[in-house]
C-alpha cells in the first residue's frame, strides 16, 4: 500500500510530489532543503540550511513508523562544495551512529538562496514491519 505524506510546503503543491512517500517496506523523504515550512523562511547559511533540512527529514519520519536510525542512504546536495565542508560536523553528529551509504553530488539547485538539499532513504525493518 502507497501513503504519501505532507509537509504542508507550498512547493509540494506547486511541483506536484510528497515530502515522503511509503510504499510496502520502504520509506523516502523527497529531496528536503532548509526551509521552515511554517514560516516558509529560510536561514541564508549552508550550517543553518543543513540543521533545518535534517530537523524537516525527522518531521517527515516522524509521519511513518521509521525514524533517523532507520535511514540507509542519504544523497547531499550542495551547489558549492565548500559549504558541505562547512557541515561535515553538523551531518557526522546527526548520522555518526547510523552511518547510511551516502553520496554528495554538487549541483544548482531551485531558487538561489538554497544552499542544501538532502534525500533520504528508510527501510522497515522485520520487527517494526510485524508491528504495523
Amino acid at each position: 500500500m502507497r501513503i504519501n505524506h505532507s509537509s504542508g510546503s507550498d512547493f509540494e503543491q506547486a511541483i506536484g510530489y510528497s515530502r515522503c512517500v511509503e510504499i510496502d517496506e520502504w520509506v523516502v523523504v523527497s529531496g528536503t532543503t532548509g526551509y521552515n515550512y511554517t514560516t516558509m523562511s529560510i536561514p541564508t547559511c549552508a550550517t543553518e540550511q543543513t540543521e533545518q533540512a535534517l530537523e524537516n527529514i525527522e518531521l517527515a519520519l516522524a509521519k511513518t513508523s521509521l525514524n533517523k536510525e532507520d535511514i540507509i542512504k542519504v544523497n547531499y546536495i550542495y551547489p558549492n562544495p565548500e559549504d558541505f565542508k562547512e557541515c561535515w560536523s553538523i551531518l557526522s553528529n546527526f548520522f555518526n551512529e547510523i552511518r547510511p551509504a551516502a553520496t554528495m553530488i554538487s549541483a544548482q539547485l531551485v531558487q538561489p538562496e538554497m544552499k542544501v538539499e538532502i534525500e533520504v532513504w528508510d527501510k522497515k525493518t522485520r520487527k517494526q514491519s510485524q508491528s504495523q
